[in-house]
């Protein structure tokens, strides 16, 4: 989504703004911008495409001493990814730069347009510049006219602002959207992820939602609350660890962290399994009292909710739904008041998974956030939360994010079963010794990514993909047909493999390729009946499984495990690194892929 940094200080600002947009690059964007300071000239300089671009068009500037930058990359909302449509947006005498979605800006245009002032792009955004302008003629200081400016928006916003009418100070304000402040003895720092601020500050302030303020070059920094009261939340320490930005050797930052989904599962379930307990650092009390499970997520998160629907329910007897984020919102839910509400966000700033949650605590149900980014939005406002502990990913397309998403999920079906007894000692001790084996499971070869890369040269032609699965195996193979679909562009589908005769078979020839997830701890005979059935339609099979299967035209050989769980954890490296080397082999950008983004904080 879109990214945010800004900057007050006396080094040369140019480059604090590029490689602090560098470190949001993963969030995906289709133009960047910047605008600059120094208290005699307001500079601006915009580009679509790459961040190189924009550092092309600047080779010449430099701008040094006290002064003020704000910089921004942008993923289309309003208006497509050009350069008048790029940020910062420009007054006669001011620029802002602004991430989120202003719902009521057609009515503020038109109030605008009828006092005589003329719009150039087709963004939301642009209001904000103007009204700020239309304001400042009679308030009687730019602050007062950046608070009625910010009075009058409604949607989310995390939003700088620039202007010669307050020479080096820069205004800012967030609702909805993430928004962040460090800072650094008179230096100060903005930004809507921690990202670019590691290195750079000790620690950050992360805003609520409806805060404003200003800071500038004097070290002076005031910060206000939805109701106008000064707001003084401490700030919290920023890790020191840069190394997540480098790929270590790895071609892309999404084949790093496939790699590292073995170290990361070694996190996320250390100090969680203590000989036959299963120990959330959560207060349990959020777990009492509860008749059902209501899961609500999107996109991959949505998979690994689909995923634990069948553990809570297998394991833990509790009934359990699944929500989609965006659907939930607008379809008038009929909410239990003994469920347990459970949201799930890599990023924790999910826009519709944030406004499932904010229903379900206005409606009173108790609720559980599991995310992989302290201190976001999601994870401020639930009532208990379990991290994921993946440490930051950067590439678009999630890997080791979803990979402890399911491990979380699996930890709390199996903390709900304690409690509600539905586990016999040795069913429960089973569960638990798979769980510890699971970090071995992802410990795989060089050798199995090799050999995919070698089969992938099959699979560049053809109408499409189906990937099937049964039981757990299912959530798996939509999920492997979302990877695929993400940054190979080809057109892919999951299925439950029993529900191909009921219409998906009409599809079936020669240049579909069928991705077949045969477990042999769940349902294998059901499954082979399934993939036979389209092998004898011509369908290209290829088989992912512990058993050769005689009619695959491809075969991934995995290994023999005893529990289901483990064969879902190393099917899913198979789908991970399956959609990896398409790409690759169609020249794609497996990191930053067309069209999306990392973190979707707006609708």
């Amino acid at each position: 989504m879109c990214g945010i940094v800004g900057y007050i200080g006396k080094n040369e600002k140019k480059e604090v703004i590029l490689n602090g947009l560098k470190e949001l690059e993963y969030r995906g964007y289709d133009s960047a911008g910047m605008a600059v300071f120094d208290g005699v000239e307001l500079r601006h300089f915009k580009a679509v495409g790459k961040l190189e671009n924009l550092s092309s068009k600047m080779s010449d500037f430099t701008s040094v001493g006290a002064g003020v930058a704000i910089g921004h990359t942008r993923w289309a909302t309003h208006g497509k990814p050009t350069e008048i449509n790029a940020h910062p947006h420009l007054g006669e005498y001011s620029f802002v730069i602004h991430n989120g979605i202003i719902e009521n800006y057609k009515e503020l245009k038109t109030e605008l347009e009828n006092s005589g002032v003329r719009f150039v792009s087709q963004t939301d955004t642009e209001v904000i510049v103007h009204l700020f302008e239309f304001y400042n003629k009679s308030a009687s200081s730019p602050f007062e006219a950046y608070e009625k400016t910010i009075s009058r928006l409604q949607g989310a916003y995390a939003t700088l602002l620039i202007t010669k009418a307050a020479p080096n100070v820069v205004f800012f304000a967030k609702n909805a959207a993430p928004m962040m402040i460090g800072q650094s003895g008179d230096e100060f720092y903005f930004a809507s992820s921690d990202a670019p601020l590691i290195g750079l500050c000790d620690s950050a302030i992360y805003l609520d939602d409806g805060c404003y303020g200003f800071a500038d070059t004097s070290g002076n920094l005031k910060i206000f609350d939805s109701d106008k009261k000064p707001f003084n939340k401490a700030p919290t320490a920023l890790s020191k660890d840069k190394g997540y930005a480098q790929k270590g050797g790895y071609r892309f930052f999404m084949e790093k962290e496939i790699y590292e989904q073995s170290a990361v599962a070694s996190e996320c379930l250390m100090g969680r399994i203590s000989g036959d307990e299963v120990c959330l650092d959560i207060d349990e009390s959020v777990l009492e009292g509860i008749d059902e499970v209501v899961l609500c997520a999107c996109g991959t998160s949505y998979h690994a909710a689909l995923t634990a629907s069948y553990l809570l329910e297998r394991l833990a007897k509790i009934r359990t739904k699944v929500e989609i984020a965006s659907e939930f919102r607008y379809k008038s839910p009929f909410l239990n008041k003994n469920a347990l509400f459970v949201v799930i966000s890599q990023s924790g700033e999910t826009a519709d998974t944030l406004e499932a949650l904010k229903i379900a605590k206005n409606a009173g149900l108790k609720s559980l956030a599991i995310c992989n980014v302290d201190n976001s939005s999601i994870v401020r406002l639930a009532d208990a939360v379990l991290l994921t502990r993946a440490g930051i990913e950067k590439g678009v397309a999630s890997t080791k994010a979803f990979a402890t998403q399911v491990l979380v999920l699996w930890l709390l079906a199996l903390r709900l079963a304690k409690m509600r007894n539905t586990l016999s000692p040795s069913e429960f001790n089973r569960e638990t010794e798979a769980l510890r084996g699971i970090p071995a499971v992802l410990n795989f070869a060089p050798a199995l990514q090799e050999r995919i890369y070698r089969i992938c040269k099959h699979y560049l032609h053809g109408h499409g993909f189906f990937f099937i699965g049964r039981d757990i195996f299912y959530p798996l193979a939509l999920e492997g047909a979302l990877k695929l679909k993400e940054i190979s562009y080809l057109h892919a589908e999951g299925y439950p493999s029993g529900e191909m005769k009921h219409g998906p078979i009409a599809l079936a020839d020669s240049g579909l390729y069928t991705i077949a997830l045969l477990p042999s701890t769940c349902l294998y005979d059901k499954a082979i009946s399934n993939a036979q059935e389209l092998a004898a339609r011509d369908a290209f099979i290829t088989a992912i499984s512990p058993e050769p299967f005689e009619l695959a035209d491809d075969y991934i050989a995995t290994s023999k495990h005893s529990h289901m769980m483990s064969e879902f954890f190393e099917m899913m490296v198979v789908l991970q690194l399956l959609a990896l080397e398409i790409s690759v082999r169609l020249g794609n950008d497996v990191d930053m892929p067309r069209n999306l983004a990392k973190s979707v904080t707006v609708e």
